[in-house]
Formats: C-alpha cells, structure tokens, sequence
C-alpha cells in the first residue's frame, strides 16, 4: 500500500466529520524520516460570513502547536548554543521576575519545569481583560502573585519561557526570525477562520485566535503561529531526520520529565489524543482551533491534523477528541500493513 493509499483511508474519519457538520474542514498529511509524505484536505476554510473552500495552502492558526514547533525549539536551540541551560532558573535571564519578592516561588523555576510543565502556575487566566497594552501585561505576567497549586498544563509557563526568549535575543516575538511556511503575521486571505469572537466583535481570521496572545501583540510563548500542512510536516521532519535539532535536544523532548509530560511536548499514554496504537515512546501536541502534531519514532512516521473546529463557534461539541484519536490509530494501522516502502 502506497503512502497515498494509506492518506485516503487515513483521511475518512476527518471527511465524515466534515459531512456531518461537525468541523467546517481538516487537512491531513504524513510523513516519513525518509522524506515521502501525503496530504488530503477537505471542506471549508471559512463558513462565516461566507463560505470559501480549504486548499492544501490553507494556513492555520496552530494554536499550542506555537509551543512545540516555535518556543520549545527556540529554547532548545539556545541551550545548544550555550546561552543558557534547561536547569538555569528564568530569572538567570528575568532577573525582575517577582522582583518586589526575592523569596517568591517563581524566582526559583527552571526552563525545564516551564517547559515540561512541572510548576504552581494555572492553566490559563484571562489576561486581556486587564488590558491590551502588550508591555504592560508583560509586566503584569511578571508581578502577578500567581496562586499555588499542583502540577498543570499551563498556558502562563509559556508566556514566561516567551518573554525569557525576547529578553535573550532582543527582539519581540513577533519579530523573531521564522523558517518559511511559519509566520505571526500571515495574509488572512490565506486563512482559515477561527471563532466568532464576542470580545472583538468578528470572525477572526489571519489573526491569533487566543486571546492572551492578541493583547500580548499578536505572538506570545504559548499561541500565535500561523502555518499551511507542509510547514507542519517540514517541521516534523527535521524532527525525525534529526537535522532540526542536536542529538541532546531531540534525547529531551523524548524522554519524561513526568508521568506524561517531555521537555515541550506530551508523551503517549492510554487514551491520549493520537491514538493507543502509536508506540509507547511517540509525542504529540495539540492546539485549541483543533489542530495537532504526533511523532513517532520508532516507526520514522509523523502525522498532523489541522482542523479549523472552533469556527464559527468553540461553544459546541465538535467530537475533535474522538476524530484526533481515530485518525491516529487509522494511520498506525495502515502504516503497519503497508507494502512496497
């Protein structure tokens, strides 16, 4: 079975969705650490306020994905060049970071605790009610005295390693260098639409979705990249290739920091979004507008969905859970049958 072959039955559970109406459109691609890959794409970039067709360069806005395929690797690649190390604490490059407080509990996190989510911080807050001024709500992330608790997957952990990557190199993120295919400023006519926004009043299309990373500017740690199919496969495959990242860097992002958290991404567990066939050591992220990315090692195969599920609205069940984990298991499946590589 051809790598084509494979796409078109791989694709089915992404193309009943769209009939259904439960997702306006999807694309899917696969590719191998061999180079080969295969994209299908269905349905509409945009239903509201009119309907317009999704292409195969169709750019999403990759939600999370921000924090896999931008930040993660901008740090890693930072610690490659010796500027600072996954143990050093933020303030090594943050030295304000709860700076009316020397003995605050912020003060003492490390790059690899923000990055595998090892911290007190929350999972989200709702940072733009308190403003748009992006300087302003920097300094607010900084000051915040963020309330303890256990262990969570958290947007805030990445808006810090997001302010230590400016502070680092300079430049705002917005502005941070990008391989093509990848942008924080795309050209919404290239766009799928996301949500029906009632804080701005318009379908968001070309324009970061989160509305965290829209008051921060347009880009922050945690959201804001923009990105068609291919840019996404490109990625994973210098990931599986080994040419996006050194030997250490790609020994972290694999290996746990906690029961299913790497250094970035989440590690594959029973019921997890990319399917129980996967093997044991694969990672995956995912991304709110109904995006996702898996590799996995062991088989050189990674696979992403893009799908545009929160248009017009995210007040829905659009069963993205079940499409991501039946897409998942379909390409394992075939991938495994399949003849003639």
């Amino acid at each position: 079975m051809s790598l084509d072959n494979i796409i078109d039955q791989a694709f089915s559970p992404a193309a009943s969705s769209i009939d259904r109406g439960d997702i306006p459109g999807a694309a899917l691609g696969i590719v191998t650490a061999d180079g080969q890959r295969s994209v299908r794409w269905k349905g509409y970039a945009q239903i509201e306020p009119h309907e317009e067709n999704l292409s195969r360069e169709t750019w999403f806005d990759l939600a999370s994905l921000t924090k896999v395929i931008f930040t993660t690797t901008a740090i890693l690649r930072l610690v490659e060049e010796g500027r600072i190390t996954l143990d050093d604490p933020l303030i090594k490059v943050i030295p304000d970071l709860r700076q009316y407080d020397m003995n605050a509990t912020e003060r003492r996190l490390t790059f690899r605790q923000c990055l595998a989510h090892q911290t007190h911080l929350p999972a989200v807050e709702p940072l733009y009610t308190y403003g748009q001024d992006p300087n302003t709500l920097r300094a607010f992330i900084l000051q915040r005295v963020w309330q303890s608790g256990p262990p969570v997957y958290s947007d805030i952990n990445f808006m810090l390693l997001g302010i230590a990557i400016e502070r680092i190199t300079g430049k705002p993120l917005i502005d941070q260098p990008l391989p093509q295919n990848f942008s924080f400023r795309p050209d919404p006519r290239l766009c799928a639409a996301t949500e029906r926004c009632t804080w701005r009043g318009r379908v968001i299309r070309g324009e970061v979705h989160d509305e965290n990373a829209f008051a921060l500017g347009g880009a922050s740690g945690h959201a804001g990249l923009f990105g068609p199919i291919d840019g996404v496969l490109d990625f994973a495959h210098g990931l599986l290739d080994g040419s996006m990242l050194s030997a250490d860097s790609l020994k972290a992002i694999r290996t746990r920091e906690s029961e299913k958290r790497t250094v970035g991404w989440e590690g594959f567990y029973p019921g997890w979004h990319g399917g129980d066939t996967c093997s044991t050591t694969a990672i995956g992220h995912t991304g709110f507008t109904g995006t996702g990315l898996w590799l996995d090692f062991e088989r050189g195969l990674a696979w992403s969905l893009l799908t545009n599920r929160v248009h017009p609205s995210r007040h829905r069940d659009s069963g993205i859970l079940g499409l991501r984990r039946a897409t998942g298991e379909q390409v394992i499946a075939l991938f495994d049958g399949q003849t003639g590589f």
